[in-house]
């Protein structure tokens, strides 16, 4: 998602490459499909880094909302630095489709539709499901196999105590654990800008899911075809549960009652 700020998986995927220089899952050391936002290290950036890091923060955290417009002052005062490196930020946001820039008029910060969303998953999954695909075929170690399996171990002791805000944290961080270890760097980067887009919208229904007991089933049976190198099943599976799961998001932003400025 970003370069210089890691998120907490990144971190750690950084830290296993420096001492396993030869593990598959150090050649992806900092690729997460599923980045969290954070502000970690913002403040030894340069000026122009910065701007683009806090400001991407602020519109995935909601702090912007969609449908927010400042003018390129207005953006330099929040942010409390000079113009330049502000609207270096804001081209880099409008490119990651963040934001509409329009001279003279300022930025805009866009707002999604349910449909432009849909829109976003099918190709989202498509990626995610060929990830995890190349992962079967690529193989896992039994320390990646291990550390996917406690990470679904606690996914389910969130279900059952019914977090369902641990439980999609880490949900996140299983995905993108398992699709980090394809190998293919460029699939990587375009699941991470498409995440970009519709996090906020994700995030806005997150208590209104129903007990993840069916994605828990799912998950396990995914890992263990990909940990047994059966990339046929690995896919049938993965694309089952990203069917399923996207059909329920997008019926939770539709049963929401969501208008374009509010996701």
């Amino acid at each position: 998602m970003r370069e210089g700020a890691l998120s907490k998986t990144e971190g750690k995927k950084a830290a296993t490459a420096k001492q396993a220089p030869g593990n598959r899952a150090a050649e992806t050391a900092v690729a997460v499909s599923r980045p969290r936002p954070s502000l970690q290290g913002i403040g030894k950036m340069p000026a122009r880094d910065r701007a683009y890091h806090e400001l991407k923060f602020r519109i995935l955290e909601g702090r912007l909302p969609p449908g927010t417009t400042l003018l390129e002052t207005e953006v330099a005062s929040l942010l409390s630095l000079s113009r330049t490196p502000v609207r270096e930020a804001l081209i880099r946001l409008e490119e990651e489709g963040l934001v509409d820039v329009r001279p003279r008029h300022g930025i805009t910060v866009k707002a999604l539709t349910v449909d432009e969303i849909e829109q976003i998953y099918q190709v989202f999954s498509a990626l995610e499901v060929k990830a995890a695909q190349l992962t079967a075929r690529r193989g896992i170690s039994a320390e990646d196999h291990k550390r996917l399996d406690g990470i679904l171990t606690q996914m389910e002791r969130a279900s059952q105590r019914g977090d369902i805000e641990s439980w999609s944290e880490l949900d996140d961080e299983f995905h993108s654990e398992l699709v980090g270890l394809c190998g293919n760097p460029r699939l990587l980067s375009m699941l991470r800008q498409l995440w970009d887009m519709q996090y906020h919208a994700r995030r806005a229904i997150t208590k209104l899911r129903p007990l993840p007991l069916v994605s828990d089933r799912e998950h396990r049976a995914i890992l263990d075809a990909i940990a047994a190198g059966n990339a046929e099943e690995a896919t049938r599976l993965h694309q089952a549960h990203r069917d399923r799961a996207d059909q329920q998001l997008l019926s939770l932003l539709r049963q929401r009652g969501t208008t374009p400025t509010e996701i």
